[in-house]
């Protein structure tokens, strides 16, 4: 399977998002050995920037333009957007969208640090990377398992699970976290 992330950008913010796009790349190397290491799923990773037209009014994205996108490029291939809009409708309350080989969630510009990027975004994309997963292994319940999971990260202090720049557990130096997968492993 490919994984194929979509980093959208602005034009105008093309250049001042380069590290981000940078982390991006690396993200989707980790991710691979991630869900190797965790789920036993072999996938080969793509990353590619998206330039979309500044949001307004009247020229605005959407999931459905997504979808779209997905289709055109192929929808055997997983594409997971990282969008710079949040998803019209979500039942995850981590602003993220799901479905058959395609995924979406709000990329937060971070602050100014890799801490910030990965607390926020990398644990989202981990989110709804274990939906599909579990939903490709046709896990039953698989929504109330990651929800549980991710309810206590965010509501009862379990920590998310943190890795260094080599791919390794790392909590002292984390440049990527994860929800905690461990209950979640078939």
């Amino acid at each position: 399977m490919l994984l194929h992330f979509i980093f959208l950008v602005t034009k105008e913010d093309l250049e001042s998002r380069t590290e981000e796009f940078e982390y991006v790349q690396q993200m989707a190397l980790f991710y691979k050995k991630w869900l190797k290491d965790t789920f036993s799923v072999d996938v080969d990773v793509q990353a590619d920037q998206m330039v979309v037209p500044e949001q307004s009014l009247v020229r605005r994205l959407d999931t459905a333009v997504l979808v779209e996108d997905h289709k055109s490029r192929g929808s055997d291939v997983f594409h997971f957007y990282l969008s710079n809009f949040r998803p019209m409708w979500t039942d995850c309350t981590c602003e993220g969208y799901y479905a058959e080989n395609f995924a979406m969630v709000l990329w937060v510009k971070p602050k100014d640090d890799v801490l910030s990027m990965c607390q926020k975004n990398c644990t989202v994309v981990s989110h709804e990377l274990c939906h599909e997963i579990l939903r490709q292994k046709k896990i039953k319940k698989q929504y109330d398992m990651i929800h549980d999971v991710w309810n206590k990260h965010l509501f009862k202090g379990s920590d998310f699970a943190k890795y260094g720049k080599n791919f390794e557990p790392n909590d002292s130096q984390p440049y990527f976290m994860t929800l905690d997968a461990t209950d979640l492993r078939s």
